[in-house]
């Protein structure tokens, strides 16, 4: 059995289940990697290399890798394209669109290379080495602006809530939980939402007092998040307010400082 994979797909839609018919809890972006863990048939058992988070996918969307270039990948800087849309050509002169939170990390002068396979990209990269700030993470932020709402998405052409947290920060060099009630155990609790700063993240619940959504904040009084869509919503102690339907749609229930 492969022991480690990369995904060398745009995006690679992680399963609960061994079935294309199942729910899909999770995606992989390109260049990302992860451990095999088990395997039913043509199905793998995954753990991804950012958060640990585990879930189906068929072996047709990977590329297997050795234990050298999975280690080789995961102690490499990662690195981002800064374009929001961008290709990367296979050996066979094959494009594939790279979206942000791509990871772009073991790419040297515009190549990576490991066994059989190669990658070249000549677009500009970031470098979240340089330094993160509420600034960075709300750039970051507005790149997926209107995409679609869609469980357990990580691309602009679905995301969920707590993905684009996890992208967003990924991108700025933090690695968060994939979850939303796993990311609200992260960082320092804030008192009020009046102590808030642009790139903190603020968590809801729901009447069971169960972690089910979360939003960054952005300038004073307001929040991006994915509902619907990735929009810009009020958010005071109470809540997310949306102007559109005139109600509050989430109930506040902290908020998490990660900078």
């Amino acid at each position: 059995m492969d022991r480690y994979g990369f995904c060398h797909l745009s995006c690679l839609p992680v399963r609960a289940e061994a079935s294309d018919r199942s729910e899909m809890v999770n995606q992989l972006l390109f260049g990302e990697t992860f451990e095999v863990v088990d395997a039913f048939g043509t199905w793998k058992v995954i753990r991804g290399s950012l958060d640990k988070y585990e879930g189906f996918i068929d072996q047709k969307q990977f590329l297997p890798i050795s234990e050298e270039t999975f280690t080789y990948l995961k102690q490499s800087q990662d690195r981002f394209p800064q374009n929001i849309l961008s290709w990367v050509t296979d050996a066979k002169g094959q494009k594939t669109l790279l979206m942000p939170a791509s990871s772009m990390a073991g790419f040297k002068n515009g190549l990576l290379n490991f066994g059989d396979h190669k990658f070249e990209y000549d677009e500009p990269l970031s470098d979240p080495s340089k330094g993160v700030s509420g600034h960075s993470i709300l750039e970051a932020a507005r790149l997926y602006l209107n995409a679609p709402y869609i469980w357990g998405g990580r691309s602009l052409t679905g995301i969920d809530c707590s993905g684009l947290v996890q992208n967003v920060y990924k991108m700025n060099g933090i690695k968060l939980h994939r979850d939303a009630s796993y990311q609200a155990k992260q960082g320092e609790i804030l008192n009020l939402i009046s102590e808030a700063l642009p790139g903190d993240l603020a968590f809801f619940d729901n009447d069971a007092g169960e972690i089910i959504h979360v939003g960054i904040v952005a300038d004073e009084g307001k929040l991006i998040h994915a509902s619907g869509h990735v929009r810009i919503d009020d958010v005071d102690h109470n809540g997310i307010y949306n102007q559109q339907i005139r109600k509050y749609t989430h109930k506040l229930r902290l908020i998490k400082r990660i900078l």
